[in-house]
């Protein structure tokens, strides 16, 4: 069985650094992405299997993330999600509606 892959996407360094040393601790890779850019150059090939997502992010934020992986071939396409410190029950409706697998408060 293969190590599974996590990708953090938050532009909060400590936020970033918190949940994968929590992470890794419990045995999984994780790498990190500051920006929804950076996230999507990440992304391509497949090797994560899940995505934690910010919201709030600088330039494209997490919904238009969010909306590009749902785009991606299902293979390749990893679970998301959303994490955000300023939720709302609107935000939340939003991201499972785009395809988020669940969305929760940092």
């Amino acid at each position: 069985m293969r190590t599974r892959r996590v990708l953090v996407v938050d532009d909060e360094p400590e936020i970033r650094n918190v949940l994968s040393g929590v992470l890794e601790d419990d045995g999984y890779l994780v790498s990190g992405a500051a920006t929804g850019e950076a996230a999507l150059e990440a992304l391509p090939g497949g090797e994560f299997d899940l995505v934690l997502l910010d919201i709030w992010l600088p330039g494209m934020d997490g919904m238009e993330v969010l909306s590009r992986i749902q785009e991606m071939p299902l293979p390749e396409r990893p679970v998301v999600v959303m994490i955000s410190g300023h939720g709302s029950v609107e935000a939340a409706v939003k991201a499972t509606k785009l395809g988020a697998f669940d969305f929760l408060e940092k």
